[in-house]
């Protein structure tokens, strides 16, 4: 299974960026290869809709999992249409997060905000 996580920088050790849509990258990590690919977050110069296009570069990575510390609502209903788990981040290294999703100990992320649009955030 692949694993989207947005992060700040494009090492496991990175801290996971606390904005879905602005990251400046995503780590696509699969559990079954243990391989991580960090592919640029094209979305986060984006002038509006930031969070959107941020969610359909995870959906075209064949993601199964999101793992964030907060989806603005246009972004999560991307994210669901396509059948993809989002899981709430701790506020720790994206490998710790990882190991956390392996160990069972994220919660689905059930607070979905309602977005910046037109103010720079998700």
């Amino acid at each position: 299974m692949k694993i989207a996580i947005p992060a700040d920088g494009k090492t496991k050790e990175s801290s996971v960026c606390i904005s879905f849509g602005r990251a400046p990258y995503f780590l696509i990590y699969n559990t079954d290869t243990q391989e991580s690919v960090f592919i640029e977050n094209y979305a986060a110069v984006s002038q509006g809709g930031a969070g959107i296009k941020a969610a359909q570069t995870v959906v075209d990575s064949e993601a199964g999992v999101l793992i964030t510390p907060r989806c603005g609502e246009n972004a999560a209903k991307i994210i669901n249409t396509a059948n993809i788990k989002i899981y709430k981040a701790m506020n720790d290294s994206i490998k710790d997060n990882i190991a956390a999703f392996e160990g069972g100990r994220l919660s689905l992320l059930d607070e979905i905000h309602p977005g910046f649009h037109g103010h720079g955030g998700e």
